[in-house]
């Protein structure tokens, strides 16, 4: 029986306004495209990045009107995207690069990222077309990280340290990259996958 390898990792992560999801609306949307050795599918200038329009009566936790006043800000500039539109932007984002939309599920691309099922929550909700071009299945780095942390001695992934993500992920333009958004924590979560993979043991 011949393996059935991914045909795409889309590392996909949001911010949002509150960890009440059911109530939570969006306010930074970022993904990139790699292979399944991590390699890009898209170089760096095509990674998306959206800053969602936010409505002006939209309720803030704490949390995020504490540490991300200036995503705040951007979302409620002229520069932000409404919703609906990000949906079909996300969507021909795919189709661009992974081709022509694939009715077997199974050869879909998959979301992946650290706690993804809570990105995937807010995509299902507000990104139906894009989600719909996704495979059912999730690539979640953090069950990796909890049993990287329970089950060996190894030292944690410094995600916050820009040389580590550096290391184990070459293709990463920090450059263009700040700690605590979006666009970093795609970058920092496939560094991490790696990282793993460059520790763990697997058998092919």
């Amino acid at each position: 029986m011949s393996r059935k390898a991914s045909t795409a990792y889309v590392w996909f992560d949001t911010e949002f306004t509150s960890l009440e999801l059911d109530e939570a609306l969006l306010l930074q949307v970022a993904v990139m495209l790699t292979d399944k050795d991590l390699k890009r599918i898209t170089p760096p200038e095509e990674d998306i990045n959206f800053y969602i329009r936010l409505p002006e009566n939209a309720q803030l936790s704490p949390w995020v009107e504490k540490n991300l006043p200036e995503l705040v800000k951007k979302c409620r500039s002229n520069t932000a995207v409404p919703v609906e539109e990000v949906d079909a932007k996300l969507t021909a984002f795919i189709d661009r690069w992974c081709g022509t939309p694939n009715k077997t599920v199974q050869k879909r691309p998959l979301m992946a990222g650290n706690s993804i099922h809570t990105d995937w929550m807010l995509a299902r909700k507000f990104f139906p077309a894009f989600t719909g071009r996704l495979h059912y299945r999730l690539l979640d780095v953090s069950a990796l990280k909890i049993q990287w942390l329970d089950l060996t001695d190894g030292e944690e992934f410094k995600k916050d340290d820009p040389k580590t993500i550096k290391k184990y992920f070459p293709e990463a333009d920090l450059r263009r990259l700040r700690q605590h958004d979006a666009c970093y924590d795609i970058v920092a979560s496939a560094a991490e996958l790696a990282y793993y993979r460059a520790h763990m043991k697997f058998t092919a």
